[in-house]
């Protein structure tokens, strides 16, 4: 197909069918992600039909590295990789030594070169940057010590694929067979690289930790969001180029230091939330990209060879970080989380296969072997996270729920199951399949009980927090549905039951149990959510009572009409205000908190 405008093609044929396959996807009960990838397959080159340009779709896929990488960092402190250091760095070394050797093992089989063995071996031993953060985000698992662990361990593998990358470049005579390279060559080699990588870190912890802060304070005196918004992308692109061009380590590395940076200030909340949707869009656009390199053919000439090369990848790996784990003294459900978050490759693995293609290191079929056991185990790792949330749930559903019952029933491998390395409240279970709510007893993440003739509070920010602190004040029972994940674990904390996610996600209302609630509060200011979450919840129960707030006359109609019986003007509210501070010789009057002129009390 001829391309007028590849790169708009590209980008508008891979999204506009990761959106219809991933919605089928989202229907069907199967992570979205899924029909990104089958998106790819259908946009490829290895398809009839449109075909995008796989040179720009990859190319826009490490836009998408590097901003997750910068989003890895805002949630990781230097704190966080330095306590986590102890498992991660011994634990993804020995694991990337034993996915290597059982590579090297399957080559043999094959009879390709010991060179070829071995970079086939290392493209199966690092796991996909993007597949793995978007699992920790998708189970509420970023903020826990097992989210940690498998950040840093991730790191480690990242670093060590930036030797890898510069090293089979230089060595790709030996490893091809054609050629002889010294071992003082090889030392030098390697401590070049050391020496970029220390040298990047370096100006990262020296400079870059009060020249980006500085930077980004001038923005914020300029008043100007969008400004902002666009120093915070500037600062990560650029670091990750800056890494790259001059220290010659990955972009996604140089990203993750800008993300560490900032996260360091009290700047990085917002810093995160003016990124988020352009990383969400980069994202799809990489799942996009893997799944155009797929050649499907594979699955019908070399079945037995992809099954092999998947279980090296998703068996193999996943035994290896967990026997390694568990030998590190780490609990079992550590273990688990570890091995089930590795257990897929990705982006390093492409570089890896591409580059063992250009200097003929690798034969054709290995590359087609790494890129269909990358897209069938990214298929498979969501469902390794489903099981494990089944299998975690039963245990804690069988665990004592209170600190008195553990202390009578809890045997000591189940004591160590509860250590944790961070005095910061630890999830114990994944987050669940279903929405449901939640808080912590004894820092274990357990089911709250039903409820009925409670309040919901639907948004904690700042008008939800004060409200929260009045109903609990006076003494309430309140379920609250909560965005954030840091808020939703603040408020676990204080034993205050939190749903976790987006409001209008299937089976979220069930989760705060609305058909048995009296009261609905909505505090999220987005008018289109607002009437969606009124007419569900009403559907839901005819008798509640709905209290939320408008922003002027025409949100205070939209949500009368969908069945609030009270909306707060917050126009009315202001005026009110501002004009009770000049009229001081009048008595503070009450301030209405119905439109009795347009809306019929409830009361």
């Amino acid at each position: 197909m001829h391309h007028s405008f590849p790169l708009v093609e590209t980008i508008v044929g891979g999204l506009f069918f990761a959106f219809i396959l991933g919605y089928v996807a989202q229907k069907l009960k199967m992570p979205p992600l899924i029909g990104y990838l089958l998106a790819g397959i259908i946009v490829g080159p290895h398809t009839e039909g449109f075909t995008a340009d796989v040179q720009l779709s990859q190319e826009l896929a490490e836009l998408g590295v590097i901003l997750l990488m910068f989003g890895v960092g805002l949630h990781f402190s230097i704190k966080d990789l330095l306590a986590v250091r102890k498992v991660a760095l011994p634990g993804a070394i020995i694991q990337i030594s034993l996915a290597t050797i059982l590579g090297v093992a399957l080559s043999w089989l094959l009879d390709w070169s010991w060179g070829a063995g071995m970079v086939f071996g290392l493209a199966l031993s690092c796991a996909s940057t993007v597949v793995l953060i978007a699992a920790l985000q998708r189970w509420q698992l970023m903020d826990t010590t097992r989210g940690r662990i498998a950040t840093g361990w991730l790191i480690v593998e990242d670093i060590a694929m930036v030797f890898v990358l510069v090293m089979i470049p230089a060595l790709a005579p030996i490893l091809s067979g054609q050629g002889d390279v010294s071992g003082s060559e090889t030392a030098i080699l390697l401590g070049k690289t050391l020496l970029q990588i220390v040298a990047f870190v370096a100006l990262m912890m020296i400079g870059g930790r009060k020249l980006i802060p500085w930077s980004l304070k001038r923005v914020v005196r300029t008043g100007n969001p969008e400004l902002f918004r666009l120093a915070v992308v500037a600062i990560a692109l650029g670091c990750a180029i800056l890494a790259n061009y001059l220290f010659g380590v990955s972009f996604a590395l140089g990203a993750f230091f800008a993300g560490m940076i900032i996260n360091d200030t009290e700047m990085n909340h917002t810093a995160e939330k003016e990124t988020t949707g352009l990383r969400d869009f980069f994202t799809v656009l990489f799942f996009v990209s893997v799944g155009m390199l797929f050649d499907p053919s594979i699955v019908v000439r070399e079945p037995w060879l992809l099954l092999a090369t998947v279980f090296i990848v998703v068996i193999g790996k996943s035994l290896g970080a967990f026997f390694i784990v568990r030998i590190l003294g780490y609990p079992k459900n550590t273990a688990l989380t570890i091995s089930a978050a590795l257990a897929q490759i990705g982006e390093f693995s492409f570089m890896i296969a591409s580059l063992g293609m250009v200097y003929k290191i690798l034969p054709q079929l290995a590359s087609d072997l790494i890129l269909g056991a990358a897209l069938v185990s990214i298929v498979i790792n969501p469902f390794l996270f489903v099981w494990l949330n089944k299998y975690q749930s039963k245990k804690t559903v069988k665990s004592p729920a209170t600190s008195e019952q553990k202390n009578v029933q809890s045997t000591p491998a189940e004591a160590q199951d509860s250590d944790v390395i961070s005095d910061r409240p630890q999830a114990k279970v994944a987050a669940p399949i279903r929405p449901v709510s939640i808080l912590f007893q004894d820092e274990d993440m357990v089911v709250a009980p039903a409820a009925e003739n409670h309040t919901i509070l639907v948004g904690a920010g700042p008008i939800g927090q004060v409200v929260l602190a009045h109903l609990l004040q006076r003494q309430e029972q309140v379920y609250v549905q909560e965005s954030r994940l840091n808020v939703a674990t603040e408020l676990r904390a204080q034993q205050i039951p939190v749903a976790y996610g987006h409001a209008l996600s299937e089976g979220m209302l069930d989760a705060v149990h609305v058909t048995q609630a009296k009261n609905l509060v909505i505090t999220i200011s987005n008018q289109t959510e607002v009437v969606a979450i009124i007419q569900e919840a009403l559907g839901m129960n005819a008798h509640l009572n709905v209290i939320t707030f408008s922003e002027g006359e025409k949100e205070l109609e939209a949500f009368s009409q969908a069945g609030a019986q009270h909306v707060v003007n917050s126009t009315d509210m202001l005026a009110e205000g501002i004009i009770q501070v000049f009229d001081a010789s009048n008595p503070r009057k009450q301030l209405p908190i119905v439109r009795s002129d347009t809306i019929a009390a409830a009361d």
